[in-house]
């Protein structure tokens, strides 16, 4: 099964982010609905793949897209099992793993991880874990919502502050830290603003400290004199900074590519033709919601230039193993797992969060992802017998072993590979536990 769709011309963005429509040419199948799912979340399990085929694209984003009537109940239970952690940041980690798993609203948890790697507050840092379940979920809470909204919230996040070593800005020692990062990373990109940009936006943002995990504004350490930013002049709050980089021409054209990195491909830098005419609507309110919902939709989304154009990271790797197989493993082994893989949730590697990309793979990690894929799937310790791909095969009726087979070929890859691998695969000997391995290593599973 390949992807006939072909790729929009980078010059003609209306026909790029024009809603993809099913027909002879391009046709709605199995591998496009594999290909949503991993990107809009990861991974679909075998009734999540059928209903897609079945609605159509944009049913199918529609249901992605909303949040489902149990959500509610899923939070309120994730929420009383994460209160539950205490101060250890390390015991967060299975907490928020089997929230992906378990997640009735994959794309939700997909952004919220997105955004965790674009701010990169580090538990290594900040040393509370108090702290980095509130700067997550007010990562969730905003995933999905008002870009503003969600930096003037950062701005005043005791987690970002502490990890940038920000919790402390006097008048007269002012901390360039936040303002940095606030410019160079969280907006604008780099190389928009000058030395002189952070050091006067630092002097907006005296006054702000944290206190025992607490943010705290103190007006006498405020410095109250004339600033200018940007090229913008006036006696300015750390608020009026971030409302003045949300107004830069930089900030959503940087956002813009971020979310086109995660959503479409991140082998090839768009044209800024490309970028314009979604960073121009973007910047008139910041709705994420909108500009992902536009990336989902698009012709360029269900074209070659997406397909398998990125590679997952350790977490959508072994999450989508896990969701595939519609099981739950024992996640604390899991996020020292992918810890060891490069991706250890609650701490980022630096400010700019994990490289990701051709970083995630090497001569250490690939191995190491193979032999991740193996304990999870091979019915031992360390996972037990938590997957089972016989089971599964079944409850969807598949009963002979070669059915099976193929069944694990069209959940696990939605069939897309050479014949001659195909048949190399159904040959596998040591039953359907060897197949599904055989499978997740492939080099098309590593990539989204």
């Amino acid at each position: 099964m390949t992807v006939q769709t072909e790729k929009p011309n980078a010059a003609d963005p209306a026909l790029a982010w024009k809603r993809y429509e099913p027909d002879d040419r391009r046709p709605w199948n199995l591998a496009l609905a594999g290909h949503l799912y991993r990107r809009a979340g990861f991974g679909g399990d075998w009734s999540q793949l059928q209903a897609a085929l079945a609605d159509g694209p944009q049913r199918t984003i529609d249901k992605l897209l909303q949040p489902p009537d149990d959500l509610a109940t899923f939070n309120r239970d994730c929420d009383a099992y994460a209160a539950s952690t205490g101060g250890d940041v390390a015991a967060l980690r299975p907490w928020w793993l089997r929230r992906m798993i378990g997640t009735p609203q994959p794309l939700l948890e997909k952004m919220t991880l997105f955004w965790h790697g674009y701010f990169a507050a580090a538990g290594s840092t900040v040393k509370d874990a108090r702290l980095m379940r509130d700067h997550v979920k007010l990562l969730r809470h905003h995933a999905l919502g008002d870009f503003g909204a969600m930096l003037q919230s950062v701005s005043r996040d005791p987690a970002v502050l502490v990890s940038l070593e920000a919790g402390a800005s006097r008048k007269a020692l002012p901390n360039e830290n936040f303002a940095r990062s606030l410019m160079d990373v969280f907006a604008l990109g780099p190389d928009q603003a000058t030395a002189a940009d952070v050091r006067e936006a630092a002097r907006a943002f005296t006054g702000r400290f944290v206190f025992g995990g607490q943010f705290r504004e103190i007006p006498r350490e405020h410095d109250s004199g004339t600033k200018r930013v940007l090229g913008r002049v006036g006696n300015f709050s750390g608020d009026d900074v971030v409302r003045i980089v949300l107004d830069h021409v930089a900030t959503p054209r940087s956002v813009v590519r971020r979310l086109y990195r995660l959503l479409i491909c991140e082998t090839d830098e768009p044209d800024v033709a490309l970028i314009d005419p979604l960073a121009e609507t973007f910047a008139k309110n910041y709705d994420v919601l909108k500009l992902v919902e536009t990336l989902l939709r698009s012709n360029l989304f269900f074209s070659a230039t997406a397909y398998r154009r990125r590679i997952k990271s350790p977490v959508e790797f072994a999450v989508g193993i896990v969701r595939a197989m519609e099981g739950m493993v024992p996640t604390v082994r899991l996020a020292e797992d992918l810890a060891g893989l490069g991706q250890n949730l609650y701490h980022p590697p630096t400010v700019h969060g994990w490289a990701g990309g051709r970083h995630w793979i090497n001569r250490a990690t690939l191995p190491r992802r193979h032999n991740l894929a193996l304990a999870l799937l091979q019915g031992a310790p360390p996972y037990g017998d938590k997957l089972d791909p016989q089971a599964v095969a079944q409850k969807h009726g598949h009963e002979t072993p070669e059915a099976a087979a193929r069944f694990l070929l069209d959940l696990l890859l939605q069939g897309d590979v050479e014949p001659a691998v195909r048949d190399s695969l159904l040959k596998t000997a040591g039953g359907l536990r060897r197949v599904a391995y055989a499978v997740v290593t492939l080099p098309e599973f590593h990539l989204a």
